[in-house]
Parts: C-alpha cells; sequence; structure tokens
C-alpha cells in the first residue's frame, strides 16, 4: 500500500466533488456527523453564482495517498478583514483528514505556504471561509451533533492541528437552554420593567416584503457586529446570497427586528435546526431525500430544536436591555411554537456582557470552538 502522501490543487469539478464529499466518508460510523447537502455546497463553491468571492481569493486542496483521498483543506485570503483590521492574515479551513500527523501537517504546510505566496504573514482558522461562515475547531462538547450552520470533527483534530504549532488565539462560546426550566422570574419582571420604559418595538420579519427585509437587517447586521473580534462586514450582494439559501428553512416568528420610532436598532435571527433532518440524507435529496426531509420535517416533526444564529444591537441603543427583550421574546415564541431548545452561538470569550446576558437568563455553557493562530 502507498504510504507516501500528495497534496493536490482542486482544479476540476470532479475534484470539488470529492472535496465535498470527503466528510461524508471520513466520518460515516460517526452517529453524530451532519453531512451538507451536495446541491447547496456546490452552489457555495461556485465562484459564478457565489459574490464572496469577488473580495476573496481562495484555493482548495486534497490530501492522497495513492488513489485514496485522506484529507482536505482551504486557503483564503480576505480582502476586507484585512483592510478593516489592518493586518496580513490568511484563513485555513474545510480541514478534515484521517487520523494521521503526516496528513494533516502536510495539509497545513501546503496552506501555510500558499498563504505565505499570497503576502500573508500569519495563518489563523478554521474558517470556512470566514467568520461570516462556519469556524472554529470544536474542542469541548463532543457527544452531540451540530446545529445549523456549526462545524464538526472528532477529537484527533484537534492534537493534530496544536502538534503543527497553531495556537489558541480565540475561544468560541456555544450556550444551551431548554423548556424544562422557565425563564427566572427576575428576568421576566426585569423585561416587563424594559418594555414599558422603552420605545421600542419588537416585530417579526415580514416575508412578503423580504428582500426590503434583508437590506435592513444587512445594514444592523454590519453596525451591530464592526467592533467585534474579527469581524467583517458583508456586502449586500454577499448578505443577500446567503438569505436566499436561510429563506428556505428560516421560521418568520423567530426572525425578529427591533425598532425605535420605526428606525430598525436590533435584529435577532433564530433558526429550526434543520440539521436534525439532515442527518439522516448524507448530503443527497435524490432518489429519495427528499421525502426522508419531508418525514424529519413534516411528517414525523422531529425538528424540535433550534439555533439563535445571531443578535446585534446597533451601538447607540446598547445597555438599553434591547437585547434581552429579543432573547425573552425569542424563548417565550419558540417554546409555544413547540420548540424544546435552543443553542445560542456563537459568542466571544471574551464578550462577557452577552455571556452574562445569555446565562442570567438560563442558559449554559455546552460546546466550545476555538480558532487558531500561528505566524508564517
Amino acid at each position: 500500500m502507498n504510504t507516501e502522501t500528495s497534496v493536490i490543487e482542486v482544479d476540476s469539478r470532479s475534484l470539488l466533488k470529492e472535496f465535498i464529499r470527503f466528510p461524508a466518508e471520513l466520518y460515516k460510523d460517526d452517529p453524530n456527523f451532519v453531512c451538507p447537502l451536495d446541491t447547496e455546497r456546490l452552489e457555495f463553491f461556485d465562484k459564478k453564482k457565489n459574490p464572496f468571492y469577488s473580495g476573496a481569493k481562495t484555493k482548495l486542496f486534497l490530501a492522497k495517498r495513492g488513489e485514496q483521498i485522506v484529507g482536505r483543506i482551504s486557503t483564503c485570503v480576505y480582502f476586507a478583514h484585512n483592510e478593516i483590521h489592518k493586518e496580513n492574515v490568511g484563513f485555513f479551513g474545510f480541514f478534515d483528514c484521517i487520523n494521521d500527523e503526516k496528513v494533516a501537517h502536510a495539509l497545513l504546510k501546503v496552506a501555510l505556504i500558499t498563504l505565505k505566496t499570497e503576502g500573508m504573514t500569519s495563518m489563523r482558522g478554521p474558517a470556512s471561509f470566514t467568520l461570516n461562515h462556519e469556524c472554529g475547531l470544536l474542542v469541548e462538547g463532543f457527544d452531540s451533533p451540530p446545529v445549523v450552520m456549526m462545524t464538526y470533527n472528532q477529537p484527533y483534530l484537534v492534537k493534530l492541528v496544536e502538534d503543527f504549532g497553531l495556537e489558541k488565539v480565540m475561544d468560541l462560546y456555544a450556550f444551551m437552554i431548554d423548556d424544562q426550566q422557565p425563564l427566572p422570574e427576575r428576568v421576566m419582571r426585569l423585561t416587563d420593567k424594559i418594555a414599558k420604559r422603552s420605545a421600542v418595538t419588537i416585530r417579526r420579519i415580514d416575508m412578503k416584503r423580504f428582500d426590503e427585509e434583508v437590506q435592513t437587517i444587512n445594514k444592523v447586521y454590519n453596525e451591530a457586529w464592526e467592533d467585534n473580534w474579527g469581524f467583517a462586514p458583508m456586502t449586500t450582494e454577499e448578505f443577500e446570497f446567503m438569505a436566499k439559501n436561510l429563506k428556505q428553512v428560516v421560521d418568520p416568528d423567530l426572525a425578529l427586528i427591533a425598532e425605535v420610532d420605526g428606525k430598525a436598532v436590533a435584529f435577532s435571527l433564530t433558526l429550526p435546526d434543520i440539521n436534525q433532518a439532515l442527518i439522516h440524507l448524507n448530503g443527497k435529496l435524490l432518489p429519495f431525500g427528499i421525502f426522508k426531509l419531508l418525514w424529519h420535517t413534516k411528517i414525523k416533526n422531529k425538528v424540535v430544536g433550534v439555533r439563535t444564529v445571531t443578535m446585534g444591537v446597533i451601538p447607540e441603543y446598547r445597555k438599553r436591555g434591547i437585547d434581552t427583550l429579543l432573547y425573552v421574546k425569542t424563548f417565550v415564541d419558540g417554546t409555544a411554537k413547540g420548540y424544546k431548545w435552543s443553542e445560542l452561538s456563537w459568542a466571544l470569550e471574551t464578550n462577557t456582557l452577552l455571556r452574562s446576558l445569555v446565562e442570567g437568563i438560563g442558559a449554559k455553557l455546552y460546546k466550545t470552538y476555538r480558532m487558531y493562530e500561528m505566524p508564517i
């Protein structure tokens, strides 16, 4: 058997399909792995359809032993990030491989060299491709599947990354709250006070004006997150592309906009955890996947959890309790609709205000994702 590892660049549609399908083979015996839909991934990687690529330079690589694929990785230079943060950082992502140090280090070395040739002075990740996408290596909380738009990996990947020399730069926290424990009375009393003294009104997203609503949310999103570590604003085209895909799974009752005198000042987006259905499909909608999807979403009603993907308040309206109002309304309305639990993710480990808020309503830290970095 050939034990030499070679790394090749993905430069054809056939190799792209192998890149996409590799995790399904790698984790085929792992009951917690959720395979993304092949069709969705193909569209994401389509540089003609996805406007993200107009502001980034990306490459994809596969590791092979003989004819067998044993790993994958990506590199990304995100121009907006480096311009805003005054850095020369390149990202690695989509990192999966067998439990073999030689394979892992071969992939990471290729990523490092690639980013160096592109003028970068440090490598950070995993981010697939940026912090606006799936990011972070799971380091705690391996006992349950990932929720929608969150990453997953086996514990051995942590050791392989750290042995290469990458060091922690930031942890991302995921919190869990369920319907088994009602919201604390003090939180409900506080919410009532905030609602009475505040001029804020909270409404659900209007799906009939979806395109217009997306533009409003994009503006709030970019303003609310502009000071966060690693954040770079999404262009209108990027945000619309992402929103178009999310529209298929959004629950309008859990997509909320907060307004003051008709001005949008905050929003929160909570999505049904479609991964609870996707885990049964192995990435395939055809020939029978569509029926399985309908079964697990419409008929058998297995999607009982949600994820609060993002919540943001523009700077001049912070510390008024608007974020608490959004979280509480989401919990109350979500449980009334039959959802049993919610993951609130992710929060920067340094965001003590947000961590205090979610822990104050009863959420518990249950998963940790880690971002790594090393100089080039």
